[in-house]
């Protein structure tokens, strides 16, 4: 049963830093990424990385230079470390799952976590 487990999530003041975990367990997975949807507004694909290639990556726009994403093989962990983080990063974070091998910038993802609330003060 593959299940993915998001953990890090919490409430941090304008420009601070938050580091979210996603354990995957069951089986492993080429691509994965983190999602936010904050209220009133659909989920929107944040950050992607893939297994191959040197581990690409893909960034929204919003967050690029502020945003890391990173994956341990090893512990089939997903991580994504928020910095300079706004208010407007207010948001419930999912990480999410390919079941095939997808290109980095897929938003067609099969697995999700239960979702862990950022919330950013001003």
């Amino acid at each position: 049963q593959v299940q993915l487990v998001e953990s890090g999530g919490g409430l941090v003041q304008a420009g601070g830093s938050l580091r979210l975990s996603c354990a995957a367990s069951g089986r492993t997975f080429h691509t994965m990424g983190w999602f936010r949807q904050a209220p009133g507004k659909e989920r929107a694909l944040v950050a992607a990385i893939t297994n191959w290639s040197g581990g690409s990556t893909y960034y929204a726009d919003s967050v690029k230079g502020r945003f890391t994403i990173s994956r341990d093989n090893a512990k089939n962990t997903v991580y994504l470390q928020m910095n300079s983080l706004k208010p407007e990063d207010t948001a419930v974070y999912y990480c999410a799952a390919v079941r095939t091998i997808a290109p980095v910038t897929t938003t067609r993802y099969d697995y999700w976590g239960q979702g862990t609330q950022v919330t950013v003060s001003s």
